[in-house]
Protein backbone atom coordinates (compact mmCIF):
# COMPACT_ATOMS: atom_id res chain seq x y z
CA UNK A 1 0.00 0.00 0.00
CA UNK A 2 1.43 3.04 -0.67
CA UNK A 3 1.78 5.88 1.69
CA UNK A 4 -0.20 8.41 0.15
CA UNK A 5 -3.10 5.83 0.16
CA UNK A 6 -2.31 5.87 3.92
CA UNK A 7 -2.10 9.11 4.65
CA UNK A 8 -5.61 8.90 2.47
CA UNK A 9 -7.12 6.79 5.24
CA UNK A 10 -6.63 8.52 8.06
CA UNK A 11 -9.23 11.04 7.31
CA UNK A 12 -12.66 10.33 8.19
CA UNK A 13 -13.86 7.62 10.33
CA UNK A 14 -15.83 10.11 12.46
CA UNK A 15 -17.88 10.09 9.22
CA UNK A 16 -17.88 6.95 8.56
CA UNK A 17 -21.45 6.36 10.30
CA UNK A 18 -22.90 8.62 8.30
CA UNK A 19 -21.40 6.80 4.98
CA UNK A 20 -24.05 3.65 6.19
CA UNK A 21 -27.34 4.41 4.98
CA UNK A 22 -30.07 3.02 6.19
CA UNK A 23 -31.33 1.51 2.65
CA UNK A 24 -28.57 -0.65 3.44
CA UNK A 25 -29.81 -2.24 6.30
CA UNK A 26 -31.72 -5.30 4.31
CA UNK A 27 -32.73 -8.04 6.03
CA UNK A 28 -29.96 -10.80 7.07
CA UNK A 29 -30.79 -14.31 7.93
CA UNK A 30 -32.86 -14.96 11.02
CA UNK A 31 -29.95 -17.04 12.38
CA UNK A 32 -28.15 -14.12 12.90
CA UNK A 33 -30.88 -12.66 15.09
CA UNK A 34 -30.16 -8.67 13.34
CA UNK A 35 -32.29 -6.17 14.23
CA UNK A 36 -31.63 -3.43 11.59
CA UNK A 37 -33.07 -0.54 14.41
CA UNK A 38 -30.60 -1.41 16.47
CA UNK A 39 -28.02 -1.15 13.94
CA UNK A 40 -29.79 2.63 13.08
CA UNK A 41 -29.53 3.07 17.24
CA UNK A 42 -26.20 2.62 16.72
CA UNK A 43 -25.36 3.98 14.38
CA UNK A 44 -24.39 7.97 14.27
CA UNK A 45 -26.01 9.78 11.59
CA UNK A 46 -23.84 12.41 10.70
CA UNK A 47 -23.44 13.91 7.23
CA UNK A 48 -21.29 12.00 4.96
CA UNK A 49 -18.42 14.00 3.34
CA UNK A 50 -18.47 13.33 0.03
CA UNK A 51 -15.54 16.08 -1.12
CA UNK A 52 -16.40 19.07 -3.81
CA UNK A 53 -13.82 17.69 -6.59
CA UNK A 54 -15.75 16.35 -9.78
CA UNK A 55 -13.94 13.73 -11.61
CA UNK A 56 -14.43 14.53 -15.51
CA UNK A 57 -16.55 12.15 -16.87
CA UNK A 58 -13.60 10.67 -19.60
CA UNK A 59 -11.40 10.21 -16.35
CA UNK A 60 -13.92 8.64 -14.50
CA UNK A 61 -13.36 5.00 -13.56
CA UNK A 62 -15.70 1.84 -14.50
CA UNK A 63 -18.14 0.99 -12.25
CA UNK A 64 -17.49 -2.83 -11.32
CA UNK A 65 -19.20 -5.93 -12.72
CA UNK A 66 -19.21 -8.21 -9.96
CA UNK A 67 -20.94 -8.61 -6.86
CA UNK A 68 -18.89 -9.24 -3.26
CA UNK A 69 -19.75 -13.21 -3.63
CA UNK A 70 -18.72 -13.10 -6.92
CA UNK A 71 -15.38 -11.92 -6.16
CA UNK A 72 -14.20 -13.52 -3.59
CA UNK A 73 -15.50 -16.83 -5.10
CA UNK A 74 -12.78 -15.83 -7.78
CA UNK A 75 -10.27 -15.00 -5.80
CA UNK A 76 -7.98 -18.21 -4.43
CA UNK A 77 -7.23 -16.58 -1.49
CA UNK A 78 -10.60 -16.77 -0.06
CA UNK A 79 -11.54 -20.38 -0.89
CA UNK A 80 -12.76 -20.67 2.83
CA UNK A 81 -14.47 -17.63 3.43
CA UNK A 82 -16.33 -18.70 0.51
CA UNK A 83 -17.22 -21.82 2.21
CA UNK A 84 -17.97 -20.50 5.53
CA UNK A 85 -20.92 -18.06 3.45
CA UNK A 86 -22.27 -21.05 2.37
CA UNK A 87 -22.34 -22.71 4.92
CA UNK A 88 -23.88 -19.57 7.29
CA UNK A 89 -26.80 -18.96 4.17
CA UNK A 90 -25.00 -15.83 3.55
CA UNK A 91 -24.13 -15.94 0.03
CA UNK A 92 -27.65 -14.87 -1.26
CA UNK A 93 -27.29 -11.83 1.20
CA UNK A 94 -24.07 -10.85 0.29
CA UNK A 95 -25.35 -11.04 -3.95
CA UNK A 96 -27.80 -8.56 -2.56
CA UNK A 97 -28.10 -4.79 -3.48
CA UNK A 98 -26.35 -3.84 -0.30
CA UNK A 99 -24.00 -1.85 -0.16
CA UNK A 100 -21.33 -3.84 2.13
CA UNK A 101 -17.88 -3.56 3.61
CA UNK A 102 -16.16 -6.63 4.17
CA UNK A 103 -13.89 -7.03 6.00
CA UNK A 104 -12.00 -10.76 4.38
CA UNK A 105 -10.11 -13.14 5.88
CA UNK A 106 -7.64 -14.97 3.75
CA UNK A 107 -7.30 -18.41 3.90
CA UNK A 108 -4.05 -18.34 5.91
CA UNK A 109 -5.87 -16.29 8.56
CA UNK A 110 -8.90 -19.61 8.55
CA UNK A 111 -5.76 -22.03 8.57
CA UNK A 112 -4.37 -19.97 11.89
CA UNK A 113 -7.72 -21.43 13.47
CA UNK A 114 -7.20 -24.88 15.11
CA UNK A 115 -8.25 -26.88 12.72
CA UNK A 116 -11.03 -28.56 14.68
CA UNK A 117 -12.61 -25.18 15.32
CA UNK A 118 -12.95 -24.76 11.98
CA UNK A 119 -14.22 -27.85 10.96
CA UNK A 120 -16.89 -27.29 14.03
CA UNK A 121 -17.96 -23.95 13.32
CA UNK A 122 -18.98 -25.30 9.40
CA UNK A 123 -21.18 -27.55 10.65
CA UNK A 124 -24.57 -27.66 10.10
CA UNK A 125 -25.44 -27.38 13.97
CA UNK A 126 -23.15 -24.53 14.40
CA UNK A 127 -24.50 -22.57 11.45
CA UNK A 128 -25.84 -19.52 13.95
CA UNK A 129 -22.89 -19.17 15.66
CA UNK A 130 -20.95 -19.40 11.98
CA UNK A 131 -23.32 -16.80 10.61
CA UNK A 132 -22.54 -14.38 13.82
CA UNK A 133 -18.99 -14.27 13.29
CA UNK A 134 -18.85 -13.82 9.84
CA UNK A 135 -21.61 -11.16 10.45
CA UNK A 136 -18.91 -9.44 12.53
CA UNK A 137 -16.72 -9.10 9.37
CA UNK A 138 -19.34 -7.14 7.95
CA UNK A 139 -20.45 -3.26 8.11
CA UNK A 140 -23.62 -2.12 6.20
CA UNK A 141 -22.57 0.52 4.14
CA UNK A 142 -19.48 0.82 1.51
CA UNK A 143 -17.00 2.22 3.28
CA UNK A 144 -13.89 3.32 1.18
CA UNK A 145 -10.07 3.53 2.86
CA UNK A 146 -10.18 7.23 2.45
CA UNK A 147 -13.17 7.44 5.04
CA UNK A 148 -10.99 5.72 7.62
CA UNK A 149 -9.16 6.64 10.41
CA UNK A 150 -8.55 5.15 14.16
CA UNK A 151 -12.25 4.92 16.17
CA UNK A 152 -14.70 2.31 16.37
CA UNK A 153 -17.95 1.14 14.04
CA UNK A 154 -20.77 -0.76 14.07
CA UNK A 155 -21.07 -4.54 12.56
CA UNK A 156 -24.18 -6.35 11.06
CA UNK A 157 -23.88 -8.63 14.31
CA UNK A 158 -24.09 -5.38 16.34
CA UNK A 159 -20.90 -5.49 17.99
CA UNK A 160 -18.00 -2.74 17.35
CA UNK A 161 -14.85 -3.10 15.59
CA UNK A 162 -11.67 -0.91 16.53
CA UNK A 163 -9.93 0.45 13.97
CA UNK A 164 -6.49 1.72 14.21
CA UNK A 165 -4.54 3.76 12.31
CA UNK A 166 -1.16 4.19 13.20
CA UNK A 167 2.65 4.01 12.26
CA UNK A 168 1.30 3.72 8.58
CA UNK A 169 -0.44 0.80 9.50
CA UNK A 170 -4.48 -0.41 9.51
CA UNK A 171 -6.23 -2.33 11.93
CA UNK A 172 -9.73 -3.49 12.78
CA UNK A 173 -10.25 -5.59 15.36
CA UNK A 174 -6.63 -6.35 16.02
CA UNK A 175 -5.97 -7.89 12.18
CA UNK A 176 -3.83 -6.12 9.96
CA UNK A 177 -5.50 -4.87 5.97
CA UNK A 178 -3.12 -5.90 4.11
CA UNK A 179 -5.19 -4.98 1.06
CA UNK A 180 -7.95 -2.61 0.68
CA UNK A 181 -10.57 -0.98 -1.68
CA UNK A 182 -11.13 -4.54 -3.91
CA UNK A 183 -14.87 -2.33 -5.23
CA UNK A 184 -17.58 -4.94 -6.20
CA UNK A 185 -20.85 -3.90 -7.22
CA UNK A 186 -22.60 -3.78 -4.14
CA UNK A 187 -19.78 -2.70 -1.61
CA UNK A 188 -16.42 -3.15 -1.24
CA UNK A 189 -13.56 -5.50 0.17
CA UNK A 190 -10.84 -5.27 2.32
CA UNK A 191 -8.39 -7.98 3.02
CA UNK A 192 -7.09 -8.75 6.58
CA UNK A 193 -5.03 -11.45 8.20
CA UNK A 194 -6.65 -12.47 10.97
CA UNK A 195 -10.29 -14.37 11.55
CA UNK A 196 -12.06 -11.65 13.46
CA UNK A 197 -14.43 -13.01 16.78
CA UNK A 198 -17.13 -11.09 18.04
CA UNK A 199 -16.73 -10.30 21.90
CA UNK A 200 -19.49 -12.90 23.08
CA UNK A 201 -17.99 -15.94 20.87
CA UNK A 202 -15.49 -18.01 22.39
Amino acid sequence: MKNQNVTSWMKQLTGFAGIIGASALIGFPAAARINSQTIVANTTQTQQVAGNAKTPASAAPMAATKDIVAIASGDTQFKTLTKALGAAGLVTTLQGKGPFTVFAPTDAAFAALPKATLDDLLKPANKAKLTKILTYHVVPGSVLSTSLKSGEVPTVEKSKLKVVVSGGKVTVGGANVVKADIKASNGVIHVIDKVLMPPDVK
